[in-house]
């Protein structure tokens, strides 16, 4: 049965149940009045109508697949990260609907700018009354630091966003701006991708506007907006970090841009200016200035010099960067302002007075409760509980009184009335929503639209991110948004010429913070890899024949799992269990999922410089420790340690396709270095005598663990020999799992780093562990005595503790960027005093 068939066919019963409203006083985005499909719909009818319970079951599960491939997740707040929700079923619009949506948004987009220019500026919207200063002046996203700069942007909204619904009648209404920082750009693009891949032919049939070029567009007017004189500008895009809401939104823009994803700590304001911060700052000049900052940071967040002095975000000096004119932030600093719904009553008449236009799109209808009628037709309304009444202030959120009684809040206002405005609460239109095994339901749906300044206008996006909620606190579901061309021949996004860029190369710097993620994402990939390949290996040799019924352990895979409890401690005497928590426990220092987990911290630090098959890494590691979660067998973790292993060997593919930059040297340094603590922990098995038998089967066991059994097996006749194995796994330089190979590739990627000089701390340590290993003498080492051997003991812990000493100097060397931030007012007097001289 066709799922569009099922959906029209409910419709037109009373109630469905994701609605909360009967249908009668919704628009439906895909049925009319009269049980029909929609025009938009009805250009697709033959393959949207095929559309089946079975193939959109099935078209879901490789949507969450493509998504975890892609590690796509939303962070909410106080529940961590959360994977991406995509319906299936696109929001479709034609072309005619788009046009006089597409007039409203470039125009409001226009009027924002000119509100944003005029309250920083000559503020005739103030003192001719036209908006009321206590909405301006009592918003805490009005900058007081850049008001009346002699360097004023004339066009601070460079993107902006616009939450918009359409009402019962079927008109679009804007329920927010979005234009301090708008995210769900990134969004949006991962949605069309993903769409495009599991309905291929819907996609193709559909003619609608692509998302690419208005990418394009939006890096060339990046490019562009740079303060003037700067021929190459650099482009930063400025994040909070991994923990963000939208942090994978800003790593997709910055990875499909082409710009460096930082936070504030790699940034530094000097000499008036924005500087990409070096290594042993402040001992090093800066040297890479940055012209222009996307920022997804709050404005309050930006500057601790002027506006919140605990912030860890910002960078200090920005303000005044920005107010020479030195660097061009994007959006500017003070856009909040805009986002305050207490402007919403005077944006006709801010339009009439700065546009000489009548307002074409409309708000959702809001008073100001600031104006004594305005404040008396809320209150009757809140006394008389009317439902569609939503009770906010003018800076923030809407759950902020959720909690509160009718006559808290009356308390609230009252106190305070400027700082309220009373917003209709609209009966958005409702579209189908696929749920897994079901039916398609209806649910209200909200549209984010886009805008950008290319050339010398305003050009809305032809798509959005569409977002349904179940409630106003759920995890959000998603809707690609299809906008049809009127006429195949039309242009993407109807850019007819993208001003190219002119062809240069660039060599763009890493952030300490950024070499310092690089440099272990090598360290934590090969310590899973080597802790996996450890517990495969005892796992292998527990299951020899014979081992379970005699009840022994072999001696071999005693000593890796001696070696597996020097890495990450002990927590139960039954291997078996041993081997799940190494694999599952993710909270547990020195287990392979513990590693895992940080290698992903970190990598989502750096996401834009990594390829997006680097995520596909993790989602077979998830599907892997899932399998085995649900695995009744204890033996099952072998099998999901092998397929973990798989995964963790994939990265090196990856890796291997890096350009050789900075970072790639960082993660190949960290992989080496690592690799060759690792080593030095597996040798310590070898420090007890024992019989020959069980010797034997301990260096077989170690040559297993360090993949290189082929590899004695064609160097050394005859079996296995203590002396042999530490000159195969200690010296052979030709050996890439030994520690000579090791330090070799250490010493090479260091010397690659821009502040290695050839005598650095780092490079002087690793000099003089290189030489000392050389001379090893690995008969002498092989040698016991008194029941061990106390020599290769005493050689390998020497090892160990200066391998640590060098991740250490390459730390201070290449990582350090001078003492983190303290606020001023955490300092005392005296502090201040030597600081000023």
């Amino acid at each position: 049965m066709s799922i569009l068939r099922d959906y029209a066919a409910d419709v037109s019963q009373p109630t469905l149940p994701l609605s909360g409203v009967p249908e009668s006083s919704r628009y439906d985005e895909v049925v009319s009045g009269d049980g029909s499909l929609r025009a938009p719909w009805q250009a697709l009818a033959d393959l949207a109508l095929a559309l089946t319970r079975e193939e959109l079951s099935r078209v879901s599960g490789e949507i969450s697949r493509f998504l975890a491939d892609d590690g796509v997740s939303y962070v909410r707040p106080g529940s961590g990260a959360e994977p991406w929700q995509l319906d299936p079923i696109p929001l479709v619009i034609d072309a005619p609907a788009w046009a006089r949506l597409d007039l409203g948004l470039a125009q409001r987009t226009e009027l924002l700018n000119a509100i944003a220019v005029d309250l920083y500026g000559e503020q005739s919207l103030l003192r001719e009354g036209i908006i009321p200063s206590a909405i301006v002046l009592g918003h805490s996203g009005f900058v007081r630091a850049i008001a009346g700069s002699r360097t004023r942007d004339r066009h601070p909204l460079l993107l902006a966003g616009a939450d918009l619904g359409r009402d019962a009648a079927g008109e679009w209404h804007v329920l927010a701006d979005r234009v301090q920082a708008p995210s769900g750009l990134g969004f949006a693009a991962e949605n069309r991708r993903v769409i495009s891949q599991v309905l291929p032919d819907l996609f193709q049939e559909s003619s609608l506007h692509r998302i690419d070029p208005f990418l394009s567009a939006l890096r060339s007017a990046l490019l562009s907006s740079a303060p003037e004189g700067v021929e190459d500008p650099r482009v930063v895009i400025l994040s909070p970090g991994t923990h963000s809401e939208t942090s994978f939104d800003q790593a997709f823009l910055a990875t499909a841009l082409g710009f460096p994803l930082v936070q504030g700590s790699d940034l530094v304001g000097h000499e008036g200016g924005v500087w990409m911060k070096p290594a042993r700052w402040p001992g090093r000049r800066p040297t890479d200035r940055v012209d222009v900052i996307v920022r997804r940071v709050d404005a309050e967040w930006c500057d601790p010099l002027e506006m919140r002095g605990d912030s860890r975000l910002g960078v200090a000096g920005l303000s005044e960067a920005v107010r020479r004119g030195r660097v061009r932030l994007v959006n500017g600093l003070g856009t909040g302002v805009l986002e305050n719904p207490g402007l919403v009553p005077f944006l006709a008449d801010a339009c009439e007075h700065l546009l000489g236009e009548h307002l074409r799109l409309p708000s959702v209808p809001t008073v100001w409760c600031g104006d004594p009628d305005g404040l008396r037709d809320v209150r009757a309304r809140l006394i008389a509980g009317d439902p569609n009444l939503l009770l906010r202030t003018i800076d923030e959120p809407r759950k902020a009184f959720a909690a509160l009684s009718p006559d808290e809040l009356l308390a609230r206002l009252d106190a305070a009335p400027h700082r309220f405005v009373g917003q209709k609460l609209l009966s958005l239109s409702q579209t189908p929503v696929w749920r897994q095994g079901e039916r398609a339901l209806a649910a209200p749906v909200n549209l984010r639209a886009f805008t950008l300044r290319y050339g010398s206008a305003y050009r809305p996006m032809l798509g959005g991110l569409a977002t349904v909620r179940d409630h106003p606190d759920a995890m959000p579901w998603t809707k690609d948004v299809w906008v049809l061309k009127s006429d195949l021949a039309d242009a993407d996004q109807n850019l007819v010429e993208i001003a190219p860029e002119p062809a240069a190369r660039t060599v763009p710097a890493l952030a300490p913070r950024a070499l310092s993620d690089m440099f272990w994402t090598g360290r934590y990939a090969e310590r899973a890899e080597d802790i996996l390949r450890l517990s495969l290996a005892a796992q292998t040799l527990l299951d020899q024949p014979g081992t379970h019924a005699s009840g022994r352990v072999d001696e071999s895979a005693r000593v890796l799992l001696a070696v597996m409890s020097r890495l990450a401690g002990r927590r139960s005497s039954d291997p078996e269990a041993e081997f799940r928590d190494i694999l599952l426990d993710a909270q547990r220092a020195g287990t392979a999922a513990y590693a895992v987990r940080r290698l992903r911290e970190v990598m989502e630090g750096v996401r834009d410089q990594l390829s997006g098959d680097t995520w596909r890494v993790f989602s077979n590691i998830e599907r892997a420790t899932r399998a085995l979660r649900l695995a009744p067998h204890p033996h099952r973790s072998a099998e999901s340690a092998g397929r973990m292993l798989a995964a963790m060997l994939s990265l090196y593919g990856i890796t291997a396709n890096m350009i050789r930059d900075t970072g790639w040297h960082m993660i190949e340094a960290g992989r080496s270095l690592e690799r060759g603590l690792q080593l030095i922990h597996l040798l310590s098995g070898l420090a007890e005598q024992r019989d020959p038998r069980d010797e034997r089967a301990v260096l077989d066991g170690v040559l297993l663990s360090a993949e290189s059994v082929v590899t004695y097996r064609r160097r050394y006749r005859g079996s296995a020999r203590a002396a042999d194995v530490l000159d195969l796994l200690l010296l052979d330089d030709g050996n890439p799992r030994s520690l000579a190979f090791a330090l070799a590739r250490v010493r090479e990627h260091l010397a690659a780093m821009p502040a290695s000089t050839g005598s650095t701390r780092a490079e002087r340590l690793l000099d003089h562990l290189e030489s000392d290993v050389a001379e090893l003498d690995v008969a002498e080492l092989g040698r016991v005595g008194g029941g061990r051997r106390d020599a290769l003991q005493e050689t390998l812990d020497d090892i160990a503790a200066r391998l640590e000493l060098l991740a250490t100097a390459v730390d201070e060397q290449h990582f350090a960027s001078g003492p983190p931030p303290v606020p001023l007012s955490a300092l005392s007097l005296v502090e201040l005093m030597e600081a000023r001289a």
